[in-house]
């Protein structure tokens, strides 16, 4: 039996999961919380420095937890960008994820190359405030003192693993985190340096893109790191997922992503194409609202908690007695309406009631991922399974009402470190072809996922009319918006 490690550096800790290289069990564990806090000592600093990543690696390591591995994976938070000057330091603190400040950057970069049809056409997404393009881009406008030091580029994976290996002259990366970044084509398989030279004025050394199952290097002492992924796609692989299975992730925001064997070049933007862990492809649409859909409804109706609105939803029935919630409170982007606010509809005496204003809004909130699905289904992307994560997907009504508004198996995993696990998944692959015993394009068998099955039932008609009704609430509303 061999035993492998994967870290996951998340915005607000490191986990460590050590894991057996056959079966993928969880043998023990690490944590560490990220020595960081921004400045109002509430929400997230969106410039970190990154050895604050290596002293949390490091704490969450303690006691012994990695004697006996033999390979090391990481994932690491989507979207930080480390610019790096030409003797391998850092010009200023990493730049992390969805910074407001780059909003107006992201708007003048889609510009400069021709709007947002281009942008996809180019590399499969079109740039966001999160997008180290758009970093890039900020830092040429806002610091160009920096901006004019910076000789290379890495996200945060990329820069660990380049740590852990002890900093060699050559740095990599992978299909996933490349993907991410908004100068690398999903379609091709290639940097758009020109890309970056648009973003921030002259050109930038970029890592070496790796295969799924290519290894990153080994350290001095024999120990194998792998090539390292964003934290959606290690997640992805930690769940097991593989063609005809969805995600729905229910945060503050909410995101449909899917696994698929080619890149969807979507004109509209309305698609990011992102790379997987495996060789394949994960769509991604997204919404600007999912849970706090449910925590403004909430807080409306008095109620404490979100299991409050949840046990309240379920006295209703399906379609909330004709009350409909279209849950764009802070504007949208699927269907992409910026600027615009929510709407409440069918309003009657009757279904002026506590219960339906709960039930309408777990639907609603629903409905518009729902139709972000369809964008992807439109696609042709398959999606037998939904798997369910985040902040409420636990809720008993969100339960009850997902699989007839999804039209398909809904399954909830039991919460895990799925990132963590993906990125030990990936140390073992890699460490299974250095040594011969496992094929480069077929990644180690290890356990599903323990998880919750629901099915559509004889809800599914009811489901049905459920989405009627909501469509025709969006199109009323916003006539031709939305586009599936």
């Amino acid at each position: 039996m061999g035993i492998v490690a994967g870290l996951d550096s998340s915005p607000d800790f490191t986990r460590i999961v050590v894991c057996d290289t056959d079966t993928g069990a969880v043998l023990r564990q690490g944590y560490a919380p990220h020595p960081v806090e921004a400045p109002d000592g509430r929400t997230r600093p969106a410039d970190v420095d990154p050895q604050a990543w290596l002293l949390s690696l490091g704490q969450a390591a303690e006691g012994g937890l990695l004697e006996g591995v033999q390979a090391i994976g990481v994932s690491a938070q989507q979207n930080a960008l480390i610019p790096m000057d030409a003797q391998g330091g850092t010009v200023r603190p990493a730049l992390v994820g969805g910074d407001r400040r780059t909003q107006a950057a992201a708007a003048d970069l889609t510009d400069a190359l021709g709007g947002r049809e281009a942008w996809a056409q180019a590399v499969g997404c079109v740039p966001q405030a999160a997008h180290p393009v758009t970093k890039l881009r900020w830092l040429a406008q806002n610091e160009p003192e920096n901006a004019g030091r910076v000789a290379s580029v890495l996200q945060a994976h990329d820069w660990l693993v380049w740590q852990l290996l002890g900093r060699p002259v050559r740095r990599t990366t992978d299909r996933g985190g490349a993907s991410g970044t908004g100068y690398w084509s999903t379609a091709t398989g290639t940097w758009r340096p020109d890309l970056v030279e648009l973003a921030i004025g002259h050109q930038v050394a970029l890592p070496e893109v790796l295969g799924p199952a290519e290894a990153a290097g080994t350290t001095p002492e024999g120990l194998l790191i792998s090539a390292g992924t964003g934290e959606p796609m290690a997640a992805a692989f930690g769940l097991g997922l593989g063609p005809g299975d969805v995600v729905v992730s229910l945060g503050a925001s909410g995101s449909v992503m899917a696994v698929h064997p080619e890149a969807l070049v979507d004109q509209s933007g309305t698609i990011t194409s992102l790379a997987d862990a495996t060789g394949m492809h994960l769509p991604v649409v997204t919404t600007l609202n999912a849970v706090r859909a449910l925590r403004g409804t909430a807080e409306l109706l008095g109620l404490p908690d979100l299991e409050s609105l949840s046990e309240l939803a379920l006295k209703s029935t399906p379609g909330a007695h004709g009350l409909v919630l279209l849950p764009y409170l802070e504007g949208e982007r699927t269907p992409n309406l910026p600027h615009t606010a929510g709407t409440l509809a069918g309003l009657r005496r009757e279904s002026m009631k506590p219960e339906h204003l709960a039930r309408a809004a777990v639907e609603g909130m629903l409905c518009g991922l729902a139709d972000a699905l369809d964008v992807l289904r439109g696609r042709g992307v398959q999606a037998r399974r939904v798997f369910l994560v985040g902040a409420a997907a636990e809720l008993p009504a969100v339960q009850a009402v997902a699989p007839s508004l999804f039209g398909a198996q809904v399954v909830v995993p039991q919460p895990a470190d799925y990132a963590a696990i993906g990125a030990a998944r990936q140390a073992a692959w890699a460490l299974g072809v250095s040594r011969g015993t496992l094929d480069p394009h077929t990644p180690p068998a290890w356990q599903g996922a323990v998880a919750q099955i629901l099915e559509p039932g004889e809800e599914l008609a009811a489901g049905q009319a459920v989405r009627q009704q909501y469509a025709a609430v969006r199109e009323q509303t916003h006539p031709g918006a939305f586009h599936p």
